[in-house]
């Protein structure tokens, strides 16, 4: 059976190339952009970013580690801000070599991906970084006084950030092997009693902090997240 393919999808090498190299430079000008806004408002996100350890004082323990801080903040920020541009740009590239029924398949999912990205932050944000916070500050605080370095809280909340909206990502992990037979429905919920105790083990490896609190939570997040994936894939016969 012959594909069915875009009209369009017949291009040279080289204009092949050529759009590449232009949507690569859309892709990263929108992320120079973004990272330097971000850094002329560092201050504001700062603050947004404080707000988790609020009555914490941090302090500068090296020489320019706030400058450097908020550099890599800035450049962290800059990227989520156009990660869906860069996305939407790969997104115009390859759609011309896609049939209708692979568009229609990949075009949801990457959407979906980014959509969950960004709730994984907000989770992360809203109550694994509080969670873990709270215990570490009162943990040991009539022995020691809590204050922080101002770079190594930043790095902590970028990690647990970030980790929260790459675990997000499993159900449409899933939704790929169902699509393409890989794994049914049936199979993956055959293994929930392993899924149990590997996201476990996830969850300590994706929290920076060592404290249960947060690996509970992100422990519940991923059986939630691979359980909804389930349902999913047997909404669409999978």
């Amino acid at each position: 059976m012959t594909k069915e393919l875009n009209p369009k999808r017949e291009m040279s090498l080289f204009k092949h190339l050529e759009e590449l190299r232009e949507r690569f430079f859309f892709a990263f000008a929108i992320f120079c952009i973004s990272t330097i806004i971000c850094f002329i408002y560092i201050k504001h996100i700062s603050f947004l970013l404080q707000q988790p350890a609020l009555g914490i004082k941090f302090l500068q323990l090296a020489p320019g580690e706030y400058l450097f801080a908020s550099i890599k903040v800035a450049t962290y920020t800059g990227f989520l801000i156009s990660s869906p541009f860069t996305i939407y740009q790969i997104i115009i590239f390859i759609l011309p070599g896609l049939t209708k029924k692979e568009a229609r398949l990949l075009i949801p999912i990457l959407f979906s991906s980014i959509l969950l990205f960004f709730i994984g932050i907000f989770f992360s944000y809203t109550i694994l970084a509080p969670a873990a916070l709270k215990f570490l500050i009162h943990y040991g605080a009539e022995i020691v006084e809590p204050l922080w370095s101002f770079e190594q809280y930043f790095n902590f909340i970028l990690i647990l950030l970030f980790s929260s909206g790459l675990t997000f990502q499993i159900p449409v992990i899933q939704i790929i092997l169902g699509i393409f037979n890989i794994f049914s429905s049936k199979q993956m919920f055959s293994y929930w009693k392993y899924i149990i105790f590997l996201s476990t083990i996830i969850g300590a490896i994706l929290t920076p902090s060592t404290d249960p609190i947060t690996q509970i939570f992100m422990s519940l997040a991923i059986i939630t997240l691979y359980f909804s994936g389930i349902l999913i894939l047997k909404t669409l016969h999978k």
